[in-house]
């Protein structure tokens, strides 16, 4: 009988199971437990959640989240969108940096040039499709077709400061959901004159960044810990309600979940393995947090590059088993590449409830795709190679459960 291999075009969102209490007797220090490691504080690099945690503390972008979930002002202390919605127009807050620095428009502008001259994990974002900001998606061909980049390109991103106070940025399309990509970090703005003379050691350490936002990064040890202080510069300064943030970085749930019981710390994630043991406990919680778990095919493999081959190895993963039966975290079978409880449009109405379904898991219509698939090659079997990171917690078991699907 032939073998099924198994991938997974759309998985799940990573549902993380928190224990929150405030149980340290410091009410003036919050401490966070992170099973991940804080890998960079260059926010035209960074790229992953605990980095981001980090960034957040530290640096405030034109927009940020508020408490409810929806988007409001940071540095920005209001905005404007022309008719034609292609030109939004930013006023800037009298902000400082940690230094004593004015925040301003052009800090935004040498960020996000920046970010291409550098070729940062997310300059994608502001280019066509996303962003859709003006110049950027020919700055993103000219990387893709590994041509340097001279000032003059740079010049040509629709992005300008009209004086210290007003940034203008010009778009493509009107983009509805423009103000929320403002509060993503690879958005935020960079002083300039720091960041140069930091040099390739700009967010490397705690010295080596500077920050706007509501806390001051005091101290970075990787792998162990990450301390801030409040920042009485900050322009919001007497809404911040604690004096010092810890993160503790790189602890096991098991460690983590010891230390909130022994009141050493005021928030730890836990995993699957401890729920029976912590879910009637008061300080008990579980948080929905926005990641999407998924397996991009490799299209220029042959095998996979087949339609039918593909279709077989999606239908043939149970994501529902893999959520409820191994993971048991409160993740969720994804049912497209826009999770559940991601995009609620102004009606109230989630978005994946008005889409299609893209995933589902039927074994005997995977095998018939799989023989189908496997006819068109003019094969008998393939052999197909996973590769995955490590980095994330759960990698390792998503490999192992698609290994023996």
């Amino acid at each position: 009988m032939k073998k099924l291999l198994s991938m997974v075009l759309c998985a799940m969102m990573a549902l993380t199971l928190a224990g929150c209490g405030g149980s340290s007797d410091d009410s003036s220090t919050y401490t966070y437990s992170s099973e991940l490691d804080i890998k960079n504080l260059d926010s035209s690099d960074a790229e992953d959640g605990c980095s981001f945690t980090a960034l957040h503390a530290i640096i405030d972008g034109l927009m940020k989240p508020a408490k409810d979930g929806t988007t409001t002002y940071g540095i920005a202390k209001s905005s404007e969108v022309s008719e034609d919605g292609l030109t939004h127009t930013y006023k800037l807050r009298d902000a400082k940096w940690s230094n004593g620095d004015a925040v301003t428009a052009n800090d935004f502008v040498y960020a996000w040039q920046r970010i291409f001259k550098k070729k940062g994990n997310y300059y994608y974002m502001f280019c066509d499709g996303i962003a859709n900001i003006a110049g950027a998606q020919e700055l993103s061909d000219k990387i893709d077709a590994e041509q340097d980049l001279t000032d003059e390109d740079l010049n040509k991103l629709g992005v300008k400061a009209v004086d210290d106070k007003t940034l203008e940025i010009t778009t493509t399309t009107r983009v509805s959901f423009f103000d929320e990509l403002m509060s993503f970090p690879c958005f935020y703005p960079i002083n300039q004159k720091f960041c140069e003379k930091q040099g390739d050691k700009y967010g490397k350490s705690a010295d080596s960044i500077l920050g706007n936002g509501a806390f001051v990064m005091t101290n970075w040890e990787p792998g162990s810990v990450a301390e801030f202080e409040k920042n009485d510069k900050f322009y919001a300064a007497k809404d911040v309600k604690i004096d010092k943030l810890v993160m503790k970085l790189v602890q096991e749930p098991k460690v983590a979940a010891q230390a909130f019981e022994a009141g050493e710390t005021d928030f730890a994630i836990i995993n699957s393995d401890l729920v029976d043991k912590y879910k009637k406990d008061e300080s008990f919680k579980n948080i929905s947090e926005g990641f999407l778990f998924y397996i991009q095919p490799n299209l220029e493999n042959s095998d996979l590059a087949n339609l039918n081959v593909r279709k077989a190895l999606s239908l043939a993963i149970n994501r529902k088993d893999l959520c409820e039966n191994v993971l048991k975290d409160g993740s969720q079978a994804a049912k497209g590449f826009v999770p559940s409880g991601l995009s609620i449009s102004p009606e109230g109405k989630d978005f994946r409830d008005e889409a299609a379904t893209y995933t589902s898991y039927d074994k005997k219509a995977a095998q018939a795709a799989l023989d189908e698939g496997l006819k068109e090659l003019g094969k008998s079997e393939i052999t197909l190679r996973l590769t995955y990171g490590t980095d994330e917690s759960p990698m390792d078991v998503f490999a192992t459960y698609l290994q023996n699907a």
